[in-house]
């Protein structure tokens, strides 16, 4: 007799049923033994167990080293630019060799540098210049001993603003260059 395909399925299924009912069938329950102590003349009480001086364990300090939370606490993924500039100033260069040493120790670390402007100009002349930002920062980087081939640019001009807001403070915060990871983190 041949089976179909349908037909076979069921057998099947209504073989694992059987089979998994049976499995969760009862078990008869142990004997109860009942022991009574025997009572024994008092001893010299046991010896106390040696104390052990337990330390608890302590989550690591911190993140952990070659990783992105590492990268961006502890070194600084962001460095800022004045009004339609793109050199690299004092305060950004601190940070540049922070990351140019932080990459150098981790040379696994591929990174890409995304250039911002802020919202005013030209959708071109934002684009342009956040190029030239991120080709300083990459500049910078490579000057400092991060391999060229490490390091990839992208310009985003005004497109991809960090502060929303239309103030001084906000066009500050988004004029910037972006260190983003891309591979190679622990």
């Amino acid at each position: 007799m041949t089976l179909n395909r349908s037909t076979a399925l069921r057998i099947l299924l209504v073989s694992a049923a059987a089979l998994s009912l049976a499995a969760c069938g009862s078990r008869p329950k142990p004997p109860v033994v009942v022991t009574t102590p025997t009572v024994t003349a008092p001893t010299a009480p046991p010896a106390a167990p040696p104390q052990v001086a337990v330390k608890p364990v302590q989550p690591p300090a911190g993140p952990v080293a070659g990783s992105q939370q590492d990268f961006v606490i502890n070194v600084g993924d962001l460095v800022y630019f004045t009004v339609d500039q793109f050199e690299v100033n004092d305060s950004a260069a601190a940070t540049l060799k922070a990351q140019a040493a932080w990459l150098v120790r981790y040379p696994a670390i591929q990174v890409r540098i995304e250039g911002n402007a802020d919202e005013r100009g030209t959708r071109e002349y934002n684009l342009s210049l956040g190029s030239r930002r991120a080709s300083a920062v990459r500049d910078y980087l490579v000057d400092h001993g991060v391999a060229p081939s490490r390091i990839s640019t992208v310009s985003f001009g005004k497109e991809k603003p960090i502060d929303a807001g239309t103030d001084d403070a906000a066009y500050q915060r988004n004029r910037n260059a972006h260190t983003v990871i891309l591979t190679g983190v622990r």
